[in-house]
């Protein structure tokens, strides 16, 4: 079942699981390349700093081996003198030890960058299994690291050994040579040996790098069926997004015909479309349409309008143009104010006469008039 699960994974892994691996410290890492930088950067140090080791060590060596009188009489006295000594050892290699924990931090740096995740300190009692320990001892990775690490120690010692050898006449040649001399021979000698290692290595740490990297990502692949399940979650599934569309429109529509009662007139056409239109002199700058549909969604404004004893106006004309060009909540356009002042003095003049006059020819510019064809305009 793990095989057949690990072959359905064949998408690659999306950035939100990549971020949420990071968060829980799963990063691309090598240890060679650490091991590689941490040797690299001592080997160099005591290169660089090898007499100042050398004269600082033999410092506290003969401090910490001459003693005095007092010192003898008093032995309670050398544990203060192996404090000091201790503490002067730790000045001397104080510059090695710090080339050495700025290579650790830079070589992880290099490849999975700044990570801080507090999950990774949590004890976790899976790892604390013997079962798991075992599994994780006799796997198929702990064999392959096993093999990777025999061949690189071959590697290492075969490009030693072919330095050595090489250098074999130079060794020999150390015995014939003054001590002060010799030494600085034979440094020279073990740089060389160790620079050759060091390359062989470097080839290991190149292959291990890339190889972590893909294998960092290859174990985060993803199925499809994963893949759509985040973009569910990321993106809502589609069809809770039609519905909550869905009712948001039915929202809207019912605050929409809470809305018609409060008209002052409804422009019809008559049965396609309804517009519910209303003023406020102080309020509003212009009329505003607060309601409007076609069809089904007119039929009941017209019967919310009727309930509510708003003047209903057939004026075909002006409802198409309202409806096609203004939403709920905006005010009229200018090219419609005259139509609308008809509309409203007809309105307002059924309060003080029982027989107004429609007006028979609604002043709507025929560009507004989607009834109107396109050759007629």
């Amino acid at each position: 079942m793990a095989e057949d699960s690990d072959l359905e994974r064949t998408e690659p892994a999306s950035q939100r699981k990549l971020d949420k691996a990071r968060e829980q410290g799963q990063v691309p890492r090598s240890r060679d390349l650490t091991t590689f930088a941490v040797l690299l950067a001592s080997g160099s140090a005591l290169m660089g700093l090898g007499l100042y080791i050398y004269h600082g060590l033999g410092k506290m060596m003969r401090s910490s081996l001459s003693f005095d009188h007092l010192v003898v009489a008093n032995p309670s006295s050398m544990g203060r003198v192996l404090f000091d000594a201790g503490l002067e050892g730790l000045l001397v290699v104080a510059p090695l030890a710090a080339a050495a924990l700025v290579a650790v931090v830079v070589s992880n740096l290099l490849v999975s960058g700044w990570v801080f995740s507090p999950e990774a300190f949590m004890p976790k009692l899976s790892k604390l299994s013997p079962v798991a320990g075992l599994g994780r001892m006799f796997s198929w990775r702990s064999l392959a690291e096993l093999v990777k690490a025999i061949l690189t120690g071959l590697l290492i010692a075969g490009a030693a050994g072919w330095m050595i050898w090489h250098q074999s006449e130079d060794i020999l040649a150390l015995g014939l040579e003054p001590l002060s001399s010799a030494l600085v021979h034979l440094s020279g000698i073990v740089f060389a040996t160790f620079m050759a290692a060091a390359s062989a290595y470097a080839l290991v740490v190149a292959i291990d790098v890339f190889f972590q990297i893909w294998n960092y990502h290859h174990g985060l692949r993803m199925t499809k069926e994963e893949v759509r399940q985040e973009s569910k979650e990321m993106e809502g599934d589609p069809q809770i997004k039609a519905r909550i569309r869905a009712l948001q429109r039915e929202a809207a529509r019912r605050r929409m015909m809470q809305e018609v009662p409060k008209a002052d007139v409804v422009v019809t056409n008559p049965r396609h479309y309804a517009v519910a239109l209303r003023y406020e002199e102080k309020g509003m700058s212009a009329p505003r349409v607060v309601a409007k549909g076609s069809q089904l969604v007119a039929q009941r404004i017209r019967e919310l309008a009727a309930e509510g004893r708003v003047p209903v106006v057939e004026a075909p004309p002006l409802a198409r143009a309202l409806f096609q060009h203004v939403e709920v909540g905006d005010a009229i356009p200018g090219p419609l104010f005259s139509a609308v002042a008809q509309l409203l003095a007809y309105v307002y003049q059924l309060g003080e006469s029982r027989y107004p006059v429609l007006p028979s020819d609604w002043l709507v510019p025929e560009d507004m008039d989607p009834g109107v064809p396109e050759g007629a305009r």
